[in-house]
């Protein structure tokens, strides 16, 4: 597996906060996806899910994550859905083929990989999803495991 340092552009995105089970996300996707349309806002590329905690750690019952889209504009906050800009960051990306369900032991060498390298870990890992999970069998699913970091040494 490829492990690179990268540096990712400030963004607007539009999004949802979730708690309880991974095995929703598609599901979460469509629903912040069809949000999105009917407020007319343009979608700029990236779709992703950031998880505050881990089934490692929590029931699945207790996991919590938000599931957005970058877009180009925002309006105010309605319904659900909410916005923020996010700052440009560096991260240590590495790229997970197959089921969602299945990116913890990427997740796990990207964070060892920051260790290993002198790197501190600054913020929750953020998931992109490379392709559309209504269009893909499971296991040609992509996603971009992405861990904020800065170098220290």
């Amino acid at each position: 597996m490829e492990i690179t340092e990268k540096r990712i552009e400030q963004s607007k995105v539009a999004y949802i906060p979730y708690s309880g089970s991974y095995e929703k996300i598609p599901e979460h996707m469509q629903e912040v996806g069809q949000l999105i349309m009917k407020k007319n806002l343009k979608m700029t590329g990236t779709v992703y899910g950031t998880y505050f905690n881990s089934p490692e750690d929590v029931p699945e019952d207790k996991l919590q994550y938000e599931i957005g889209f970058s877009v180009e504009d925002e309006m105010p906050r309605e319904d659900a859905l909410g916005f923020k800009d996010i700052p440009e960051h560096t991260v240590l990306a590495a790229t997970h083929k197959g089921p969602y369900t299945n990116v913890g032991p990427v997740i796990h060498a990207v964070a060892q990989y920051a260790v290993d390298n002198g790197y501190d870990i600054v913020g929750p890992v953020t998931e992109v999803y490379l392709n559309d999970p209504n269009m893909v069998s499971e296991e040609e699913l992509l996603t971009e495991v992405r861990l904020p970091v800065i170098k220290v040494r």
